[in-house]
């Protein structure tokens, strides 16, 4: 049965959908090798963030090869932005930053985004605007801009990556482990961003290791174990503690706090709450696999 239930924004609209999409990489002489991805469902709606978690040789970067049309699927399919994956005019449309930002380290920062930009056909004067903005987004300053790629830190570069991948002005922008290499405040700048683009109306499809990362700023995630998917659905439904609650208060007086904690003595309760408490994502995720691997032994 589909995973694929109630996917859609109010306009109805999803911007990746996979279907049973399945991988078999095989050996020189043609012969089934590892099976990367097994009848994978899912759905991304315009305007969301999609975060793709599991653990290492779950198939996590043979989607995203998938999607980009950088491989070709052995079972099923994939539509980006309303094309088969790979197309040439959908492509144009998507910004990607890879885990490793392969870039050229004789360049500077102006000259690297130039060269993107005349990737995409954009005239001298938007090439430049564009890169204005962007560099100012990610806060280099004229000296960095100046200084050649290939002299910058690790953090410095991945703020670059994330530069080229946005010069389109993408409408899916898809980030394989955005935050490698960043230090915290460079982790916090990350994510804001990322919440800033949701915002302006792009679709952002990331996968990442850090659980806490893509809590902070994922409205929906799939998790995958060994090419299969596990879980899929909005994080706040999947983390939700529905016979746990909890009531937050500013200024309670001594009184009020002595006649709360007697209804939840007398009541037999253990929490007293106002809403639905929420259990946290690295919680769920350890849980999943823990599953899995009992399964498989």
């Amino acid at each position: 049965m589909s995973l694929i239930k109630a996917n859609t924004d109010a306009s109805g609209e999803n911007l990746i959908i996979a279907e049973r999409l399945s991988k078999v990489y095989r050996s020189f002489w043609g012969l089934p090798r590892v099976r990367a991805l097994n009848g994978v469902d899912f759905a991304v709606p315009r305007g969301s963030v999609f975060g793709l978690l599991g653990p290492n040789g779950s198939g996590k970067t043979t989607i995203i090869k998938l999607l980009l049309g950088l491989a070709k699927p052995t079972a099923g399919r994939a539509v980006v932005l309303g094309k088969p994956a790979g197309d040439q005019k959908a492509r144009a449309r998507i910004g990607y930053l890879p885990e490793e930002s392969y870039l050229y380290p004789f360049l500077s920062a102006d000259q690297t985004l130039d060269f993107y930009g005349k990737l995409f056909g954009m005239n001298k004067r938007t090439r430049r605007e564009r890169s204005e903005q962007l560099l100012d987004t990610m806060g280099l300053d004229r000296r960095d801009r100046r200084r050649k790629v290939g002299a910058y830190s690790k953090g410095m570069a991945r703020r670059i990556g994330l530069a080229q991948a946005l010069i389109n002005d993408p409408d899916l922008i898809i980030l394989d482990e955005p935050t490698t290499g960043l230090d915290p405040i460079g982790t916090v700048q990350m994510k804001e961003l990322i919440k800033k683009f949701q915002q302006q109306g792009k679709t952002v499809f990331l996968s990442s290791h850090l659980l806490a990362d893509v809590e902070d700023v994922c409205d929906r995630i799939l998790i995958l174990y060994r090419g299969q998917v596990k879980m899929v659905g909005a994080v706040d439904e999947l983390l939700s503690l529905k016979d746990v609650f909890e009531l937050r208060a500013k200024n309670v007086s001594e009184e009020l706090q002595n006649k709360l904690t007697d209804m939840v003595e007398t009541s037999g309760a253990e929490t007293i709450s106002a809403g639905a408490q929420r259990a946290r994502l690295e919680e769920l995720f350890k849980r999943v696999v823990a599953e899995e691997i009992s399964k498989s032994k």
